[in-house]
């Protein structure tokens, strides 16, 4: 029987059938993905085969080629990375500029991720309607600078539903993932695209204005037909892994491009003589948070650098 994983629950897999039956599944001795070290070897969105046993359960023996998945490395394991999903459409990154304030080293790792393993992003600035003054001007030179790099930028609000309908029209006929920090609204928003949807909200912590965590692991939902998001749980830093650091540019395009007239074809625009992108970002063509996420990428070997805010 062949089947997509709507939920990982721990060491419980629940997979639907083509015909929209669901089982609970199990994954068949010491499965492994050759070549891929993870804390999870099945994700949400993966295509996998099974074998029905006498209770009624599943017991999954393969897996079918993904053709991309998002992965990020969890703080406590330096070797080994998790699989937040894979089969996706589009990712989108829910970020907040108050309440919590997402650090823009989160949203370039991220995005940085997407790129590397083939993923179109886009970034969602949620909770708009909480917004002052100089909070519109920070969101307006964000999304000016998203928007420039080539990255398309929604602004919405749950409360207010604007944002909402494109949101809606965007995730139509596709696989979307949603990602973000713990507390910026992702089930808020899937209940304002989906009102039967019903997912669990959460109250933001004020001590630390940070998201409780209500969504405990990825899940997969279809909204319509051919329509599926895969809610995952909030997360506070996003770590990379198994970058070369000689291709860490390439997953940021402005630096990508900028690099074409580097001196040197393995230069890592951090001291070569004759480096094009390190002139472009003293002359403000390549934005300093950005070429500051970029070096934090390469010095991920400092443990815990990328839950900082910067």
């Amino acid at each position: 029987m062949k089947g997509i994983v709507f939920k990982n629950a721990g060491s419980l897999y629940n997979v639907r059938t083509e015909d929209g039956k669901f089982y609970m599944c199990h994954i068949k001795g010491n499965f492994r993905i050759k070549g891929i070290k993870s804390t999870n070897p099945i994700a949400v969105g993966d295509v996998v085969e099974f074998k029905e046993t006498d209770e009624g359960e599943g017991l999954i023996h393969s897996i079918e080629e993904r053709r991309n998945y998002v992965v990020r490395k969890p703080s406590n394991l330096s070797k080994q990375l998790h699989i937040i999903a894979a089969n996706v459409d589009q990712a989108l990154l829910i970020a907040t500029i108050v309440h919590p304030e997402t650090s823009l080293v989160f949203i370039d790792r991220f995005l940085a991720t997407c790129e590397a393993y083939n993923v179109k992003a886009i970034l969602v600035i949620n909770k708009i309607d909480l917004l002052d003054e100089d909070d519109e001007e920070y969101l307006n030179a964000l999304v000016n600078l998203y928007s420039s790099i080539g990255y398309k930028c929604v602004k919405t609000s749950a409360v207010t539903g604007e944002g909402v309908d494109l949101l809606k029209e965007m995730m139509q006929g596709k696989t979307t993932l949603l990602s973000g920090n713990s507390g910026v609204g992702k089930s808020s928003l899937i209940n304002a695209v989906c009102p039967d949807f019903n997912a669990k909200t959460g109250e933001i912590s004020a001590v630390h204005d940070t998201g409780m965590h209500t969504t405990t692991f990825s899940e997969m939902y279809e909204l319509s037909h051919d329509t599926l998001i895969i809610d995952t749980p909030g997360v506070k830093g996003f770590g990379t892994i198994d970058f070369d650091k000689y291709q860490v540019g390439h997953y940021f395009p402005e630096i990508f491009k900028a690099s074409e007239e580097c001196k040197f074809g393995n230069c890592t625009h951090t001291h070569e003589p004759g480096c094009a992108v390190l002139k472009a970002v003293e002359e403000h063509f390549i934005s300093e948070s950005r070429y500051n996420s970029y070096l934090s990428i390469l010095d991920d070997s400092e443990e815990g650098k990328y839950r900082e805010k910067l």
